[in-house]
């Protein structure tokens, strides 16, 4: 029998098919049941969102609710879903609610308020647990913040040790849990105390001492999120010595690239107050150095890259090892391994300074003025604490008084001066994040990325390698504008034209400012001359 050998015409459509790569990640979340804490915050809402819109065979999703603003769970539960980044999982999947079950708990309270029904529930059904809670309110009363980010971790882990199925937990941190330092690496730090006896001091203490003895408790962290956040760490190192578990610190999150929706955000936190601050013409001074990185992740990216990380313990912990070792081995044996620690930031990849941050901010608001804008812009970042404070006072306070007595005058309520008592202590507040530096270390997280499948890029894409910040801030800052203030991108055309009658005035009050100030100058060196 003859041999032909296949010509370039002998080639047929199959074979010009490139079969479809598998995914590793669908396939660690096929069949699995998910355990999400802070699930009605910016972070739990986009994983939620995320893992039914992405992993379609996913079994279910238990999320922890507590009734709050005399809400109960299960309206808490139904407004959850109201907000537009979830229009497209309610395209693709209308009945997703199908694979959502509520537990009626709280974090803050002992072993997390659960009854004894939803704990059996949860320690026989869940494989993988995330746990996004914690109190983001830096200056928390001390009791409250370790209740919630100390005790609840300790909680939540001590829940895991008896689940039956439990696959992967990751414990969501921050970059700046260890801020005291200047190099931070994805490994673990001692604490100033320890979780247990902080945890007991603040059982033991009542409000009033506590709040005395707090500063002496800081040290040298700037605030009780960042202290808690330090001394959780701890508990996780503790606890979680035998379990499959990961420690994710993603540093200042801000709104999304492009999933669930491009440019998403629901919070005025950290640097997206500033964006907003600057554009609506408020924040006019802020004590920080240019030149220093800004350390901020889109929060899709942080989704991604946290649930790849479950994956990823998950691989490290179990399935590396050989299958009938696996059955042969406690479960002490087999978790009995370094704890991975994540760090997702943006500095070692595709740094960005606070003066970027300044003028990507500038160059994508100007293209987008809103009609809620109340004067022009004008903003300047000061490296100089003094030279800070007395701009606060010329540029924030003196302004806010004038305006509240000529309301006051003409039978208004003032406003301004309370508002700017807030933006001053907002400003306070991110000033310490402003004028320091650190040298993160992300080693863990370019490995776990790169250990990727590209089917698995492509559906939990997450590197900050050469990220392109300027097309980034065209969708961030039409996100604030969008989804913070509420006004839609077809109001530019009147938007613009109040930032042009603003930018009249405020040079047109500048000029004659300066035109007194010149006056005045020239009445006191005249007084002088006389003399």
């Amino acid at each position: 029998m003859e041999h032909y050998e296949r010509e370039g015409g002998d080639i047929t459509a199959s074979d010009m098919i490139v079969p479809a790569q598998d995914s590793d990640i669908l396939e660690f979340y096929k069949n699995s049941t998910v355990f999400i804490t802070g699930a009605t915050g910016f972070l739990g809402k986009l994983c939620i969102e995320k893992l039914l819109r992405t992993c379609p065979n996913l079994n279910a999703i238990y999320i922890l609710i507590r009734a709050k603003k005399g809400k109960d769970v299960y309206k808490r539960f139904d407004e959850l879903f109201d907000e537009p980044s979830f229009d497209p999982l309610k395209r693709k999947y209308p009945n997703f609610k199908q694979k959502i079950k509520i537990v009626v708990g709280d974090v803050s309270l002992p072993d997390l308020g659960l009854n004894d029904e939803d704990r059996e529930k949860l320690i026989s059904e869940v494989d993988c647990v995330i746990h996004f809670a914690a109190t983001v309110k830096f200056n928390e009363a001390i009791k409250l913040a370790t209740y919630i980010n100390v005790r609840g971790v300790r909680d939540i882990l001590r829940l895991c040790k008896q689940m039956k199925k439990l696959r992967a937990v990751v414990h969501v941190s921050t970059a700046f849990s260890n801020c005291n330092r200047e190099d931070i690496d994805e490994t673990f730090y001692e604490t100033p105390i320890s979780g247990e006896k902080l945890i007991t001091l603040v059982e033991c203490l009542d409000d009033e001492k506590l709040n005395k003895i707090t500063p002496t408790l800081l040290g040298d962290f700037p605030n009780t999120y960042a202290f808690t956040k330090c001394v959780a760490e701890d508990v996780v190192r503790a606890e979680g010595k035998n379990l499959p578990i990961a420690l994710y610190r993603p540093s200042i999150v801000i709104a999304t690239v492009k999933e669930p929706v491009a440019g998403w955000i629901d919070n005025v936190y950290g640097a997206t107050g500033i964006l907003l601050g600057v554009a609506i013409g408020l924040l006019r001074t802020l004590h920080a150095k240019k030149e220093n990185n800004a350390e901020l992740v889109p929060a899709d990216y942080v989704i991604n890259s946290c649930l790849a990380a479950a994956w990823d313990v998950a691989s490290i912990k179990t399935l590396n090892d050989n299958k009938e070792t696996q059955d042969k081995l406690s479960r002490e044996e087999k978790f009995d391994k370094e704890i991975p620690v994540y760090n997702f930031v943006s500095s070692p990849q595709s740094p960005l300074t606070w003066d970027d941050f300044q003028k990507l901010s500038t160059k994508h608001c100007v293209q987008i003025p809103s009609e809620k804008v109340v004067w022009h812009s004008y903003f300047r970042m000061i490296s100089n604490k003094y030279l800070n404070l007395i701009a606060v006072l010329v540029l924030h306070n003196i302004p806010a008084y004038v305006v509240d007595f000529i309301a006051v005058c003409l039978g208004k309520k003032p406003m301004l001066v309370k508002g700017y008592q807030k933006i001053n202590k907002f400003s306070d507040v991110l000033a310490y994040f402003c004028t320091r530096q650190w040298n993160f270390k992300n080693g863990n997280i370019q490995a776990l990325w790169k250990r990727m499948k590209k089917q698995d890029k492509e559906l939990f894409e997450f590197s900050m390698g050469d990220f392109n910040w300027d097309m980034y801030f065209y969708t961030y800052t039409r996100g604030a504008r969008v989804y913070l203030l509420k006004d839609p991108l077809d109001t530019i055309p009147k938007g613009a034209v109040k930032y042009y009658k603003l930018m009249v005035a405020h040079y047109a009050l500048l000029t004659v400012l300066c035109i007194l100030m010149f006056k005045l100058w020239m009445v006191v060196l005249g007084c002088f001359f006389e003399f």
